[in-house]
Formats: C-alpha cells, sequence, structure tokens
C-alpha cells in the first residue's frame, strides 16, 4: 500500500533492548469528498510510522515534509487514560520517498548526498538531452 502526506513532527529514533534501531514519525494524509448535499468534506488520516532498515534516514524526515510511503497497515486500539476507548492507524514502513517539504530537509539530504558521493553537479544549462 501506498500513502502520501507530511510529517507532524521530527522523526525519532529509538534503540531497543537488542540494540535495533527504528526510526518514528507520523504523517498526516488529506483527503476530500462532496456528500449527498454536495458540501466538501475535508478528512484527515494520522498514521504512525514506523521504520527498520536504516536510522539513518531520520535526520531527513522533518516536521511538514512531503513523503510517500510503502508498506503495510495495521490497526491498534487502546483505553485512554479518561477511560474511553481509542483507535489508531499504524505504518509499517519498507520504502520512503521524499517529495520535498522544509529548507531543512533539503539541506540535509543535499549534505547526506555530498558526503555519499552521490551528489554530484554535471552539465549546464546548454547541455540538454534532447
Amino acid at each position: 500500500m501506498n500513502i502520501i502526506g507530511r510529517l507532524t513532527k521530527d522523526a525519532e529514533v529509538r534503540t531497543l533492548s537488542n540494540e535495533k534501531q527504528v526510526v518514528n514519525f507520523s504523517v498526516a494524509t488529506n483527503d476530500s469528498y462532496k456528500n449527498k448535499q454536495g458540501e466538501r468534506i475535508e478528512q484527515t488520516t494520522y498514521f504512525d510510522c514506523a521504520y527498520w532498515l536504516t536510522a539513518n534516514v531520520a535526520r531527513l524526515l522533518t516536521k511538514g515534509t512531503l513523503v510517500e510511503l510503502t508498506g503495510r497497515v495495521s490497526t491498534r486500539a487502546w483505553t485512554g487514560k479518561d477511560g474511553e476507548p481509542r483507535a489508531g492507524l499504524n505504518f509499517h514502513t519498507s520504502n520512503i520517498k521524499l517529495h520535498g517539504g522544509s529548507r531543512k530537509a533539503e539541506t540535509v539530504q543535499a549534505t547526506a548526498q555530498a558526503k555519499n558521493n552521490k551528489f554530484t553537479a554535471q552539465g549546464t544549462e546548454d547541455d540538454l538531452p534532447f
């Protein structure tokens, strides 16, 4: 399943007792539709996300960044401190694609790419492929 949304806060890295690291973050997706009366209804869905493959991605996942995620959804239910039943959606992320966002994310991404020798500036405006 794929979802596209914006991060609601900066990602956090947790280290578990077995030394494995997980990146936790939250994504909000927006949807809108017209009801039978013709009124536009806006709906926001929040996903609590977990990414297990590498903790290095956390520095790119900053509040407001637009991301496309691939993974699977699971639900969870619990009773809140007020005694009311609650429910939420978890997204077990297997792939993250950044679509932009805050300047902080873009700067960190460019720096990370430069350190990995993946950042290259080739060609000029006159050097078009067609």
